[in-house]
């Protein structure tokens, strides 16, 4: 197995652990030093290294890294490790990651870092998975809208709901991707834009509240997004403005689908009134319009409830209401 892995996102060598930058993408490609733990806390909570599957895997390495370098002492490894898998509250994908590595140095500190890179290879391969089994849900002529970025900008694979939506176009569907620019960091709009750009995937960028207008018009035939953490009773966060989508899908009798890893399963979550929600800084909505003294409520995700989803593009297969309602979920964990 060697050391070295790279992606979209990430670049791990002998030394260091280099991070590209996502918050001056897509003008500017600039990597930055994600080694020691307390960096990449700070690169986290700034959103330079984000999307559910890939800060997990992205602070497991960290952690693998630093101890392969420094061997500190148990209590500073415990200590440092939950420094990361405090940083963002609400991506499940973070704490799943951060545990079996924590598992792992308590019952053989020598196999942490094998274990980190272990947590890559297998990312990859459940992109992959996601990708051939949501596959099957895009037909030839689809207009598919998507919402925040789900891609190899999110992963440390082809991604979730992207990669659904850039592996079909692999296989030649002829497909239109609607990318809602998901504010207030315009997700959709600055990442999702530049890989399809990468890929040479036709889309159109449009604002989030123009999605039921253009559902409307008949140009919407499938709405895939990722997801943050996925309840066992199919209830899921994702990006504010998800709700939204579902909902308008709903009304138009458009299929929705989410698309996630079994990392992003919380086994310990009945329910999505048990996520909890991220608040982001209020300078984020405030940006340079606003006046300063107004008041801003600043969710980064929202909840999607199970019973207006239409499927859930698991790695293991693409599950319908009826198997949620079976506790297939839970099969899963």
């Amino acid at each position: 197995m060697t050391n070295q892995r790279s992606s979209m996102s990430l670049r791990l060598t002998e030394e260091k652990l280099l991070c590209l930058d996502q918050t001056q993408l897509p003008h500017i490609e600039n990597w930055v030093d994600g080694t020691d733990p307390r960096s990449m806390e700070s690169i986290i909570k700034n959103l330079q290294v984000r999307g559910a599957p890939l800060i997990g895997v992205a602070a497991a390495l960290c952690l693998g890294l630093y101890w392969k370098q420094k061997r500190p002492a148990p209590e500073e490894f415990r200590r440092l490790s939950l420094l990361l898998r405090e940083s963002r509250p609400t991506a499940v994908n973070l704490m799943i990651a951060v545990d079996r590595l924590l598992r792992v140095h308590e019952l053989s500190p020598e196999n942490t870092f094998n274990e980190a890179l272990k947590i890559f290879d297998e990312d990859v391969l459940l992109c992959e998975k996601i990708a051939q089994m949501g596959e099957s849900v895009i037909e030839d002529g689809d207009g598919i809208l998507t919402h925040c970025n789900t891609g190899g900008l999110a992963t440390v694979g082809i991604g979730t709901a992207l990669g659904v939506i850039t592996k079909s176009f692999e296989k030649k569907k002829k497909i239109h991707v609607y990318v809602d620019e998901t504010r207030p960091l315009l997700q959709g709009g600055r990442l999702n834009t530049w890989e399809l750009e990468q890929g040479k995937v036709p889309y159109t960028l449009i604002c989030d509240n123009m999605a039921g207008f253009l559902m409307s018009k008949g140009k919407i035939h499938k709405v895939i997004v990722g997801a943050d953490r996925i309840a066992m009773n199919g209830d899921f966060a994702n990006k504010v403005g998800t709700y939204s989508l579902a909902v308008l899908c709903h009304y138009h009798r458009i299929p929705f689908y989410t698309a996630a890893p079994v990392t992003t399963l919380d086994g310990q979550c009945e329910s999505g009134d048990q996520i909890p929600v991220e608040q982001r800084k209020p300078e984020e909505v405030l940006m340079s319009w606003a006046p300063k003294t107004a008041k801003v409520w600043n969710p980064s995700f929202d909840v999607t409830p199970a019973e207006l989803v239409t499927g859930w593009i698991l790695d293991k297969g693409v599950l319908n209401w009826n198997d949620i309602k079976n506790g297939k979920l839970r099969e899963l964990v």
